[in-house]
């Protein structure tokens, strides 16, 4: 069995679990290794660096646009929980108008995903410009900034609001036990078209499994999926 095709059948093994019926403690040792930790990073590093290099000249056109289409920063900064539940500013172009987080009560009935998150398709709070950046994940370069400074790695399961980890079961929790990341499974699965379950299901598979070369197949996964668009939204 190939490589790639390893990855794909552990994520159907996800998703086999999340649908079995109640979830269970996932009793399992996180691997650890130095070599990995200090690949893992240099990985990171020089993946940033050629990102930030390929996108500089985009990075202008979208704070442009973001500006133009309606008034507010360009970027949007949320808390984060990141390694070991510790909090950290999240970077994103921001994608909805200004002081839209004041406004999540108000959309809470269009919520199409279940667990303690919120995902709407149609949420009026996104802008025209919002919704381009977040089918085509341009809204995301950002985070990059984070993977600099180490709050975040590109691969990695993807850090949640506090609010959403108050709600955690504490087999869920374990996500939080390793560096949060731009990409992981649940984006190259389908993203915000899977289940709350099956998504914390596909990140405890990636803590069972995980591996430089785990996280170099996911990020190459990662590029035909965000064309792809699936789930983006």
């Amino acid at each position: 069995m190939s490589t790639g095709q390893e990855l794909e059948q552990r994520s159907s093994d996800a998703f086999v679990g999340a649908n079995a019926g109640a979830p269970r403690h996932d009793d399992f040792e996180l691997r650890r290794s130095v070599v990995y930790d200090v690949s893992k990073r240099v990985f990171d590093l020089v993946v940033s660096l050629i990102v930030l290099i390929l996108l500089f000249p985009v990075i202008p056109v979208i704070a442009v646009m973001i500006r133009l289409d309606s008034p507010g920063p360009v970027f949007f900064r949320q808390d984060r929980v990141g390694k070991n539940g510790r909090v950290f500013k999240f970077l994103k172009f921001r994608s909805m108008f200004r002081e839209a987080e004041e406004h999540r009560k108000d959309v809470e009935s269009l919520n199409e995903q279940d667990g303690p998150v919120f995902k709407a398709r149609s949420d009026p709070r996104i802008t025209s410009v919002g919704g381009f950046l977040r089918r085509s994940s341009l809204d995301e370069i950002p985070q990059i900034l984070n993977v600099v400074k180490g709050d975040m790695s590109i691969v990695g399961p993807r850090p949640p609001i506090p609010a959403e980890v108050e709600h955690y079961q504490p087999w869920q929790r374990r996500r939080l036990e390793v560096t949060p990341g731009i990409t992981c499974l649940w984006q190259i699965s389908g993203r915000s078209h899977l289940s709350f379950n099956e998504w914390m299901r596909l990140d405890m598979e990636y803590l069972k499994h995980r591996s430089f070369k785990t996280d170099l197949l996911i990020f190459l996964k990662t590029i035909p999926a965000v064309i792809a668009r699936k789930g983006a939204y």
